[in-house]
């Protein structure tokens, strides 16, 4: 069965393995059809947005032939003169013909769209954000089409978080989603819907003091960004919560006493899934009671080397892996590489004991999401382990500041592009995002509201085709655009 998914790498699969695509602008051909969700787009569209302003003299050609050899790894079974069925010919263009769950991207728009009761929304919420794997269309952001698209896909992921945090209140779950909605809150402090969906949960959970306090922040964030105060809306909630005339919460509903979902969801979203790989089965005991001791997380399986490793994220679809990156028959790097390379991959944190450098820094070029040491503390892996599934990067300070100092300013033919192009502003981002600053503490610093600097440092990731901010932190050291010597703070990547 072919899927497509733009919710990410943009890829194509048949029965699970990735098709060869050809070049960029070919594939910016194929991208461009799934952006019109099946409908026609006339061929001078094409060449007028896959060359903006000078299409060469031979574009029509070229169009035709790219769609050919889409045509060929799409459905290469195909007798010559038989007609498409997926690439289809649709006067005076080309359609993408394909299902609504093959295409990642418009079955994670009808499930943000979707109602239903609030365990059904639930469900469906869940399984909308679990389809997210990274930046949509990020290897085309050059072009404003797609630009355009990633916009409206970010502005319906941020539906769907509130879609989820709304039924959740509705379910009785307030305790498990205040870290995820004060998140939210702290990343998009401009939305009326984050800060009233905190605000409730705080509330409901009997903290009224924190509820009134969060609506006082949203308030400063406000009057310094956009001159206002709270919108009406909020404004009447804190006086009901000051009137103490919010209704009662409801009872907590368990999983088993919720509705049936429209359609077949993950587990219980709030439970994330991690396997662990390491050969010392003593190691992987410490980590199994570490995972049992927080009713976050649960243990997905268990490997005792990179193959096995390999097999069981194919088994288990965790969410995060704790690989350690000295193992038997296959070794942490190798194994990371593999599953990073596979079709919705999980995140990955590798574990080390001061191993070799040069394999942390291979790793880190490789995607993983962080590197934590074996010593640390329980809350640090339980951290490193929320922070890689939202999306976040987290790298043991001590390992970090070994890196730096060991490959700054290396020639690394497995390195992004040069830094050449970039403009000032992105540039002074990037400064800051090496030194260690947060979005916040960098919009202070250059006087930016906040979500423009997330723009910004997205922007810079998908400019140099990284996935997190630890690879930002090392393009920059590696570039000299930052060196050694400069003040940094690293807890936080």
């Amino acid at each position: 069965m072919l899927r497509f998914t733009a919710l990410g790498p943009f890829q194509a699969w048949a029965d699970g393995d990735p098709l060869d695509l050809g070049g960029q602008r070919q594939r910016a051909v194929l991208a461009r059809l799934l952006v019109a969700g099946g409908r026609a787009v006339p061929v001078n569209t094409l060449i007028d947005e896959l060359w903006p302003g000078s299409p060469p003299a031979q574009a029509l050609s070229t169009i035709q032939g790219y769609v050919s050899r889409l045509r060929r790894a799409l459905e290469p079974d195909r007798a010559p003169r038989e007609e498409a069925g997926v690439l289809v010919s649709a006067p005076p263009g080309y359609a993408l013909r394909a299902g609504i769950e093959q295409v990642d991207a418009w079955h994670f728009e009808s499930l943000v769209k979707s109602d239903g009761s609030p365990a059904q929304v639930w469900a469906a919420m869940d399984q909308a954000l679990g389809l997210w794997r990274g930046p949509a269309l990020a290897e085309f952001s050059e072009l404003s089409w797609a630009a355009t698209e990633a916009g409206r896909l970010e502005e319906l992921r941020l539906i769907a978080v509130e879609r989820r945090g709304d039924a959740g209140l509705a379910l009785g779950r307030a305790t498990s989603l205040v870290a995820d909605l004060e998140a939210h809150a702290q990343a998009h402090p401009l939305r009326e819907e984050a800060w009233r969906l905190l605000a409730v949960a705080l509330y409901r959970m009997g903290r009224q003091g924190d509820a009134l306090a969060a609506l006082r922040r949203a308030r400063a964030v406000w009057r310094d960004e956009l001159g206002l105060d709270l919108s009406a809306g909020l404004r009447r909630l804190e006086a009901d919560m000051l009137a103490q005339r919010l209704e009662e919460p409801p009872p907590a509903q368990a999983p088993e006493a919720a509705e049936p979902a429209a359609a077949p969801a993950e587990p219980e979203g709030d439970v994330l899934r991690v396997l662990v790989a390491d050969d010392q089965a003593l190691v992987r005991a410490g980590l199994r009671a570490m995972l049992d001791s927080d009713p976050r997380v649960a243990l997905a399986g268990e490997a005792g080397n990179g193959e096995e490793a390999i097999a069981g994220v194919r088994e288990t679809r965790p969410d995060v892996v704790l690989l350690d990156i000295q193992m038997p028959r296959l070794d942490g790097l190798a194994a990371a590489r593999r599953i990073l390379a596979g079709e919705q991959p999980p995140k990955v944190v590798m574990m080390t004991t001061f191993g070799s450098d040069e394999n942390l820094y291979a790793a880190l070029r490789a995607g993983v999401s962080g590197f934590l040491l074996k010593t640390a503390p329980p809350e640090q892996f339980l951290a490193a382990i929320k922070a890689a599934a939202a999306g976040d990067a987290l790298i043991d300070p001590a390992v970090t500041t070994r890196l730096i100092s060991a490959f700054a300013g290396r020639t690394d033919p497995a390195s992004p592009p040069a830094l050449a192009g970039l403009s000032d502003d992105r540039l002074d981002v990037l400064k800051l995002v090496a030194r260690g600053l947060t979005n916040r503490q960098i919009g202070q610093t250059l006087s930016l509201p906040e979500e423009e600097v997330a723009i910004l440092v997205k922007s810079l990731l998908e400019h140099l085709g990284l996935f997190d901010r630890a690879q930002l932190v090392m393009a920059a050291y590696e570039s000299g655009l930052v060196t050694p010597g400069d003040k940094a703070h690293f807890s936080s990547l």
